[in-house]
């Protein structure tokens, strides 16, 4: 009986082993916008509904990286372990939250998830190129979520940035955090006219992935280099990042392939987008 009992878990462990691996880029077209801070509380969220997460951090070892923030030191880069120099767990080091952390900032020429197991979810702290575009990392996931604030510099910013990518990287979707929100009602109307705005003049599908409302907790935890959601769970900024986790667990699989890249054609430049959409965002 206990080989039987021992064959079954041997078999399970197998099965979980080859499960997909779940590869999610997060970035900002503008400076400010809380990407990292979005990412660092995602990621625990994650883990508190008992999710394994690894962050991957293209800004090491900038101060107001992930690593300096959690005040961590990986053994290793991603390099290292895509060229299987060393293995994730040897590589990574952990945040008191249970999350995985690996600087990521030398590239590599392809991302084998199968190297990040036992990890299901990997999350890019992703940064964009001197042209804006994202980083060879970044476009190698299979999910792009941006992080903008809800005002007319950062809507404008975000609207040429993503027909920026849509030519750059042949982008046919991407989902977006409206961070720093005041109020829901505010939100939700300039996430669905964003969302109408993407589809009309952009042709690229623009999903809400939520909203994070602003308060003191989120500064009053990273004095503590902790997250919002471990620091102050009843708030209403680690409410929305907690709503924002649970529907990533929802959102249909996609392999990380990354967008295809595409000949690069001209970008209209700012001055040229239509007023018009960038008023019905902002309306």
């Amino acid at each position: 009986m206990s080989k039987i009992v021992s064959d079954q878990a041997d078999g399970l462990r197998r099965l979980l082993a080859r499960a997909p691996v779940r590869v999610m880029a997060v970035a900002g077209l503008l400076r400010g916008m809380g990407v990292t801070s979005v990412v660092m509380n995602l990621a625990a969220a994650l883990a508190q509904q008992g999710r394994q997460v690894l962050l991957l951090d293209e800004h090491h070892p900038a101060p107001e990286s992930i690593c300096s923030l959690w005040n961590i030191a990986p053994a290793a880069s991603l390099a290292d372990v895509m060229a299987q120099r060393m293995g994730v767990e040897d590589a990574m080091a952990r945040a008191p939250c249970g999350v995985g952390v690996l600087p990521a900032l030398e590239p590599v020429s392809a991302l084998d998830p199968a190297r990040l197991q036992p990890h299901q979810v990997v999350l890019i702290d992703a940064r964009l190129d001197p042209a804006g575009n994202l980083s060879p990392l970044a476009r190698l996931a299979g999910e792009l979520v941006l992080v903008l604030r809800a005002d007319p510099t950062a809507i404008t910013a975000t609207y040429a940035g993503i027909k920026r990518l849509h030519y750059a990287h042949a982008l046919k979707q991407l989902r977006f955090v409206l961070n720093g929100i005041g109020d829901v009602q505010d939100a939700q109307r300039i996430g669905q006219n964003m969302a109408q705005t993407g589809s009309r003049y952009l042709g690229v599908s623009l999903e809400s992935a939520g909203w994070v409302r602003s308060d003191a907790g989120l500064a009053a935890a990273r004095l503590q280099r902790q997250t919002v959601v471990e620091a102050f769970p009843a708030s209403p900024s680690a409410e929305d990042l907690r709503h924002i986790a649970v529907e990533m667990g929802q959102w249909p699989w996609r392999p990380a392939e990354g967008p295809q890249p595409r000949p690069q054609r001209p970008v209209a430049p700012q001055s040229a987008m239509n007023p018009s959409s960038l008023s019905a965002a902002l309306a």
